[in-house]
């Protein structure tokens, strides 16, 4: 059991918590939970012990799939892909297993973040890595026609596609499937994998940075009204590393070279979305790698920020904080849903997986400055977990 303290229901009762060196107003603590609609984990329990790196999508249905890999632990041969579903009652499904790394010889890889992803009047498609380590996965894929129940025989990607590889493919109005890329092998280097077909076949370009320079994976992709997109990616840099960005203004054909933006870098995966009324909303975590008092490599807070323009950005929730040295927050992914509400979805510690639901339309925000989170508005307090 989770227990958060500044849940909504505290905030209303009146009550203040004071973090470290200052007490904070109810008004305070009312922002800081503004806009949350809903908080609640996948599972409380599973057959294997952890999990990571999800993933969602909305079905016409209205039903939500999940995915994301579980098994003993990162990189042990049993970890496989595993599924859930909401359906529109609000419940979710017990995890279901829909990929394995077994080899045609028997022999048993581990597998990878998982992407779930479905082209418009397309089939369901699950994008996934198998292999001993990053540096030597490929990637394999399988489509679905009837909503996820079942799915077709794994195919392995050819050539150096390698599906999108952590975050999930946007979908331009022309139809063109730009999907964020990057390897780790001889460096770290982002690419953009692109389709004009539906996902029937891709289209490599990249690498986009110079690895020597700033290595760079696990894209994710934004849209603006001119028809600009925007890059965001985590960089290898350590403890004053920055996200890094960069911009295309040709559907994806080219792309300006990496920079930094203002937000630190942990060097852990982030997400972003374009919600419908044009405002930009990342989820990743506010810190540096080695920042003391914010959990395993900085995983222990995980944030949300808004911006209308991909360059000046405000700080909305702090969704989890916490300062133990082997707790983490981390690998977060972020959808909006045809009812207009957020979803972000992340692993809780490697041992489940949470969903917190937002409405970005009550959502309170104050200016990042300098990189700065707005610590005496938004301040990082404490969860009591159990």
């Amino acid at each position: 059991m989770i227990k958060i303290l500044l849940s909504l229901g505290l905030a209303a009762a009146g009550l203040c918590f004071k973090n470290d060196s200052s007490t904070h107003s109810t008004q305070d603590v009312s922002d800081r939970r503004a806009g949350i609609v809903l908080e609640e984990f996948l599972y409380t329990s599973a057959p294997f012990p952890s999990c990571h790196a999800v993933t969602m999508v909305e079905l016409e249905n209205k039903e939500l799939l999940a995915t994301y890999f579980g098994g003993t632990y990162e990189r042990h041969p049993d970890v496989e892909i595993r599924l859930q579903r909401k359906k529109t009652d609000g419940t979710w499904t017990a995890p279901v297993s829909v990929a394995d790394g077994i080899q045609p010889d028997g022999k048993r890889l581990p597998t990878w973040n998982p992407v779930i992803f479905q082209p418009r009047g397309g089939e369901l498609m699950l994008y996934y890595k198998v292999g001993p380590s990053p540096s030597e996965w490929w990637g394999a894929f399988k489509t679905s026609s009837d909503n996820g129940y079942t799915w077709s025989k794994a195919q392995r990607l050819a050539g150096k596609v390698l599906g999108p590889i952590k975050n999930k493919p946007i979908q331009l109005s022309d139809g063109t499937i730009l999907s964020g890329s990057s390897t780790e092998n001889g460096g770290w280097c982002a690419h953009i994998e692109r389709s004009t077909d539906g996902g029937k076949s891709w289209t490599f370009i990249g690498p986009l940075n110079d690895p020597k320079k700033t290595g760079v994976i696990q894209p994710t992709l934004l849209t603006y009204a001119d028809g600009s997109i925007q890059m965001l990616c985590r960089t290898r840099n350590n403890e004053e590393g920055h996200i890094v960005e960069c911009w295309s203004k040709d559907k994806g054909l080219t792309w300006s070279e990496m920079k930094n933006t203002p937000l630190p870098n942990n060097n852990s995966g982030l997400d972003a979305v374009t919600l419908k009324d044009g405002r930009q909303v990342l989820v990743y975590n506010h810190s540096t790698r080695n920042q003391k008092g914010m959990g395993h490599k900085g995983r222990g807070v995980i944030n949300i920020a808004v911006s209308k323009d991909g360059k000046e950005w405000e700080a909305a929730l702090v969704l989890d904080y916490i300062d133990e040295p082997n707790k983490q927050y981390s690998y977060p992914s972020i959808i909006q849903t045809s009812d207009g509400l957020v979803h972000v979805i992340y692993t809780w510690h490697r041992e489940r997986i949470k969903h917190v639901v937002l409405d970005p339309n009550k959502l309170v925000t104050y200016p990042i400055k300098g990189g700065q989170w707005p610590i005496d508005k938004l301040p990082f307090i404490k969860s009591t977990e159990k």
